[in-house]
């Protein structure tokens, strides 16, 4: 008898873990079960998941942003020549002030209005070894006149198309859309009696790609024209990037 007592309550032991382990694997099922339902977010009060939401739409929005642009198929090119830059100083004022300054800072000018209208923009040196053959829908090339006192008519721009057969049709729409332009912005006269054969026949001229459109613009005197020159390049910019933007995208007046 003692024997089968101690039997007895060894099984009702095990019988009562086995009971409450079970009670246990239920309960722990079922919140599981109602836990896998109920996202993070629904935990937390109205006000944090909203700032939660904004936070994941700007990051999404940040990602976007970050992911890089495509380059854009068959990109117009367009060429701008710094006068003088990479040679010499090109004319040189008696305070120090020379022309391949005001040239290059057009030039850079109007490099950056171009690219942000998406056309890719190369800015060369005057006698850049990628002339040799170069191939663009445009190139022209950036100059200032003397800085010596001449005369009262030595004042004003001028501008030259290639007389080199470069393109000839179009090179003269280009600098068409160049002089029209250029009165525009800076109201100066166009200059076109001293326009010289250097100008015409551009040694760029006889380097380039015979079908890329070329022109040459002096932007006036940095004598009489000094200030201009000097003090407001986003007025010279402006009217070369127009002349450009007018030719490239066919507003060139019909002769």
């Amino acid at each position: 008898m003692p024997r089968q007592e101690r039997d007895t309550g060894f099984g009702y032991v095990v019988r009562e873990v086995a009971r409450h382990v079970g009670v246990v694997f239920l309960v722990g099922a079922t919140v599981a079960t109602v836990a896998s339902q109920i996202t993070p977010d629904a935990l937390l009060p109205r006000g944090v998941r909203l700032g939660i939401s904004i936070a994941k739409g700007a990051a999404a929005k940040a990602a976007d942003a970050a992911e890089p642009t495509a380059a854009p198929v068959n990109q117009q090119r367009v060429g701008i020549v710094a006068g003088h830059k990479g040679n010499d100083s090109g004319a040189v004022c008696p305070d120090g002030l020379t022309e391949a300054q005001v040239n290059l800072e057009v030039a850079g000018r109007v490099q950056a209005t171009l690219q942000l209208a998406g056309y890719a923009v190369d800015v060369l040196d005057e006698f850049d070894a990628r002339l040799e053959g170069y191939r663009a829908d445009a190139l022209v090339s950036i100059h200032a006149d003397s800085c010596e006192y001449i005369n009262e008519l030595a004042t004003g721009y001028k501008v030259a198309g290639s007389m080199a057969a470069t393109a000839p049709e179009q090179s003269a729409a280009l600098t068409e859309c160049i002089i029209q332009s250029y009165v525009a912005q800076t109201k100066m006269n166009f200059h076109a009696d001293s326009i010289t054969r250097d100008m015409t026949f551009y040694h760029a001229y006889r380097e380039i790609d015979p079908a890329t459109p070329a022109a040459i613009i002096e932007l006036g005197f940095l004598n009489l024209d000094r200030e201009i020159l000097e003090s407001r390049p986003d007025l010279t910019s402006a009217g070369v990037s127009n002349g450009i933007l007018c030719f490239l995208r066919g507003n060139a007046a019909k002769p």
